[in-house]
């Protein structure tokens, strides 16, 4: 068991989320379990409360609790990605129907951020050459979705 888990507070949209974060990151990932509210209607099946997932191996628990407190910048889920293709694909699907943003971050449909980066980036822009460094970090303040390629050539 996961002794610190990412808890992660929705409006309501919280199974559907897990549901579409599961099918996004295929590899050792699932839904681990679903509470319901007490509160229902008799003879109704309750609103879902939490739901525990697991992506990538690692696990989180979603919470359905209203609108007051919406998902901000100020915490992302980073995904490191072993080529520019897997780059382009989460891309692609963590964006659609939610907001690009600069330097390989988006929001996605549900407002949770995600920077998507690809391998190689810190060593862009850390190279030893400072001259180098600073034309990797000036392409990527350019860039919405990293493009790690450009990045080197810099």
């Amino acid at each position: 068991m996961q002794k610190i888990k990412t808890f992660l507070w929705f409006d309501s949209q919280a199974e559907e989320a897990a549901n579409f974060y599961v099918s996004v990151f295929k590899g050792d990932s699932e839904v681990l379990g679903v509470t319901h509210y007490p509160e229902a209607s008799p003879g109704e099946p309750g609103t879902v409360m939490t739901v525990e997932f697991r992506l990538a191996g690692l696990e989180y628990v979603a919470l359905n609790g209203g609108p007051q407190f919406p998902f901000t910048e100020a915490v992302s889920l980073t995904v490191d990605c072993e080529s520019q293709a897997e780059v382009d694909e989460l891309w692609e699907t963590l964006s659609r129907g939610g907001e690009e943003s600069q330097c390989g971050w988006l929001k996605d449909k549900y407002g949770l951020s995600w920077q998507i980066v690809p391998r190689g980036l810190s060593e862009a822009l850390s190279d030893p050459d400072p001259a180098k460094a600073a034309r990797a970090m000036k392409a990527m303040l350019g860039m919405r979705k990293l493009d790690i390629e450009a990045l080197r050539n810099a």
